[in-house]
């Protein structure tokens, strides 16, 4: 579905026809929908179908939102735990995956989530802890460190790793009780890579990234002589804090792939602002070693950050079929997302501006909560300069339950705007 041979239409907001489900059927929907393995394609066509099921819900009054509030409160309760003491661990609810706990346990300040290095045949989660760790714990910071789940070159991103590490995050927040605007990712060699590719699909997850002596991977183009960092990578770090570490005279990942990367960014820059915080840190002598002062040095230039959970313009170019939410924008397209959104929010005249650019797929909405607009005040929605939505935004229920099932405030929004495409 082409942009040119599209026009914007608006929907009512979840309006579906259906009976109200009484409360006792409200709660199985919502157990149901809490149940769902989210980061999976099937778990989100699964959690679409349950929040289908809620739309006729009304949205709750103040005395049913403080028995919703119990609901989730004990919800939480039965979730799966991390050990609570350092150590190496299998995740028997994962499977075969392998990690490491280490740091401050006890009321960690941060959780800083360090992957190794390897490739085909080798890496191993111990590396990176050995790496981290003693700088960690002088922070009081908690580190968790995973091993990927098959030995490959991108290790981070096949085999369902990716979607493992962020269960993994989600549970030492839970078990740890870290303020999930204090997480951070970062990695040494493939881990490196692992670092700039899970953080540009999930910065919404992170306060800053940390790659050393690795980079994304590279599209060269022969016949001009240039490369370029793989699609979705770059655009998708726009307010994301990072800082890369590469050595020039590195024998196992030399320095072009990053320099590619930093004048993709600079590109990047240039058309859609943003980047205030990237720092390259570039070296000569280090070969495939850390920087001089190792890992605190490293961890001494992301210190300090905390994650913009509601950053006011957003560029995304969605690169995996089950990352359905970014920031404050949402495609429920799955497999059919293609292309690049950026969108702009101005709280001061209540609007909302997406552009779309070679774009196909649907599903795509606006989130809105009180911490992006007043939701006591008409908004406007335009998608490339055309009026979508013009109104006071209604809370919705099921939008409601898809926040709160996050269990991270940051990244919960009550009210959702769909921005259909029509022929």
């Amino acid at each position: 579905m082409l942009l040119s041979s599209l026009c914007i239409v608006f929907a009512s907001v979840l309006a579906s026809p259906g009976e109200t489900p009484d409360r006792k059927e409200q709660e199985a929907r919502v157990t149901e929908f809490l149940a769902v393995k989210r980061y999976s394609r099937e778990g989100h066509a699964q959690g679409l179908k349950v929040l289908e099921s809620l739309v006729a819900v009304p949205f709750p009054g103040k005395r049913d939102l403080k028995r919703w509030d119990s609901f989730f409160a004990n919800h939480k309760k039965t979730l799966p735990q991390l050990p609570g003491k350092a150590g190496e661990y299998t995740d028997l609810e994962g499977g075969s995956g392998r990690y490491f706990i280490a740091g401050q346990l006890r009321r960690p300040k941060a959780l800083f989530v360090g992957l190794h290095g390897g490739g085909v045949g080798s890496g191993d989660a111990s590396s990176s802890r050995g790496m981290y760790a003693e700088a960690l714990t002088a922070r009081g910071w908690l580190g968790i460190f995973p091993e990927v789940l098959e030995k490959t070159e991108r290790g981070w991103t096949d085999s369902g790793t990716e979607e493992w590490v962020l269960s993994l995050i989600d549970r030492a927040i839970d078990t740890f009780e870290i303020d999930p605007a204090n997480v951070f990712l970062g990695g040494h060699s493939m881990g490196g890579y692992g670092s700039w590719v899970i953080g540009a699909d999930h910065p919404d997850r992170f306060a800053a990234l940390l790659p050393s002596a690795g980079a994304p991977s590279f599209v060269m183009n022969r016949s001009r002589g240039t490369i370029h960092v793989q699609k979705g990578v770059i655009p998708n770090l726009r307010n994301t804090p990072m800082c890369v570490f590469q050595s020039t005279d590195d024998p196992k990942v030399g320095p072009e792939a990053n320099q590619a990367a930093v004048r993709d960014l600079e590109v990047a820059r240039e058309r859609w602002g943003g980047f205030a915080d990237f720092e390259y840190w570039e070296v000569a002598d280090r070969g495939h070693g850390l920087p001089e002062g190792g890992s605190e040095a490293l961890l001494a230039k992301i210190e300090g950050y905390s994650r913009n959970a509601v950053p006011t313009h957003l560029v995304w170019q969605p690169r995996v079929d089950w990352k359905e939410q970014f920031y404050w924008l949402l495609w429920e397209g799955g497999a059919e997302v293609k292309g690049t959104v950026i969108a702009e929010v101005d709280r001061v005249r209540g609007s909302v501006d997406v552009r779309l650019e070679r774009t196909q797929g649907k599903g795509l909405c606006v989130l809105l909560s009180e911490a992006l607009v007043d939701m006591e005040r008409e908004v406007t929605v335009f998608v490339n300069g055309v009026k979508a939505f013009e109104g006071v935004p209604q809370p919705d229920f099921a939008t409601w339950v898809r926040g709160r099932a996050l269990r991270d405030p940051g990244r919960a929004y009550s009210a959702r705007i769909p921005l259909h495409l029509a022929d």
